[in-house]
């Protein structure tokens, strides 16, 4: 039996089977959850390796996690006492207590609650990806550590203290009312760009990790679409973000693991289907009226999807991002309108409005300042190379600066 099936198989059922028996039994036990649906995939394993895969895996899957969801709740007396009364309280007397349906509609309703579940203002950010990567996208605890760079005893902790801050907040596995959704849509395509962004611009050397990060948050992004009160202007526009700067992945990274600039990338590398897929979802996001960051960060992106360098490309990036700086200000948007300054009207412009933002805690800030002055002083320009130099963390990072102060000289 292929492993790489098997692991497959795990990280797009995990997510489904637990969604669906946290719904059916409550979220207050989704760790039990968790603990049938890998007991589950054990037996798989175990079953499999000599009888062989069955025709329908999924079906085996969701048959036997049922039977040890029921058994279990079951034998514990929490089906019988504390279960079924809060059933009977919420739902239909049509609709058996005992039942557990992995009906492809449940599936996707439970998966939508879970995703509004998990983004709940009551748990930080941090501790919101962590759990999305775990209940949402099905990635192991190894996999989680590696993303954030940490270890699996601190990933085991903050996963622990979020589910207990769900049980205490006596969180719900329902969407939010009509009228709550447009706030609450907003934490969730948060998280989902701050999980797009753990895998784009991660620090990890996993590139299979790095892209299935990526990958992930579009899937996320796109089961919101599915859904009438969520499938908003703003959501598509997410989408069309992810999917323009996805389309590059293949093209950011040379053989020997070093990452390439944008000015360096082979424009054959990037995937034409998902930039066709960007502009779909950004005609999309077209309706309605609000403009929203994610509006304007995917029309910068879309401005990237062609490796023409004209004063007119770069003074529509700058206006875009001058819109941006409105209505959601940041140092690094601010920073990328100085550079997108530089490229519309020069360095001597640019230099000024660099000047102003006294960034000296980013080491981006004075790669920037070093190109500002690379042609009118290098004595100057290499100052702030090497200021950023001793401020980049990552090894890729320093390279491309230790290139920078070794072009200037050339």
């Amino acid at each position: 039996m292929e492993q790489d099936f098997l692991k497959h198989l795990f990280q797009q059922e995990f997510t489904k089977m637990v969604a669906v028996i946290s719904k059916r039994f409550g979220l207050q036990h989704i760790e039990i959850a968790e603990d049938i649906v890998s007991e589950t995939f054990l037996l798989a394993t175990e079953s499999w390796g000599t009888k062989g895969i069955p025709v329908n895996p999924a079906a085996w899957l969701y048959t036997v996690a049922k039977q040890k969801a029921l058994s279990y709740f079951r034998r514990n007396k929490i089906f019988e006492d504390k279960v079924i009364p809060a059933i009977n309280r919420q739902q239909d007397l049509s609709d058996p207590p005992g039942d557990l349906s992995f009906s492809q509609q449940n599936i996707k309703d439970s998966q939508l609650q879970m995703l509004f579940a998990i983004c709940t203002p009551a748990i930080a950010s941090e501790a919101q990806i962590g759990l999305a990567l775990r209940i949402l996208c099905g990635f192991g605890i190894d996999e989680i550590a590696e993303a954030f760079l940490s270890n699996k005893e601190t990933i085991n902790k903050r996963l622990f203290r979020a589910k207990e801050k769900l049980r205490t907040e006596k969180v719900e596995l329902v969407l939010p009312t009509e009228n709550e959704i447009p706030k609450r849509l907003d934490n969730v395509l948060h998280i989902i760009y701050l999980l797009f962004s753990e895998g784009y611009y991660s620090k990890t050397q996993n590139q299979i990790l790095r892209k299935d990060l990526c990958i992930e948050a579009l899937r996320l992004g796109v089961m919101l679409t599915e859904y009438l009160k969520t499938n908003l202007p703003k959501t598509n526009a997410l989408i069309a973000l992810m999917c323009f700067h996805s389309s590059r992945f293949e093209a950011r990274q040379s053989n020997e693991s070093e990452f390439v600039l944008y000015e360096e990338q082979d424009e054959n590398l990037w995937d034409q289907q998902l930039i066709s897929q960007g502009v779909h979802f950004l005609k999309l996001s077209a309706g309605g009226e609000e403009l929203s960051t994610y509006h304007l960060e995917a029309k910068i992106a879309y401005c990237h999807c062609t490796k023409k360098d004209t004063p007119e490309k770069w003074e529509e990036i700058l206006q875009l991002y001058n819109q941006l700086l409105t209505i959601n200000y940041s140092p690094a948007a601010a920073l990328n309108r100085t550079f997108a300054l530089y490229k519309a009207n020069g360095a001597e412009i640019a230099l000024k409005e660099a000047e102003k933002l006294k960034l000296e805690n980013s080491h981006f800030y004075f790669v920037l300042l070093g190109e500002l002055y690379r042609k009118t002083d290098k004595k100057k320009a290499g100052i702030c190379f090497e200021k950023s130099l001793a401020m980049a963390k990552t090894p890729q990072e320093q390279l491309l600066i230790r290139q920078k102060i070794n072009q200037l000289y050339q």
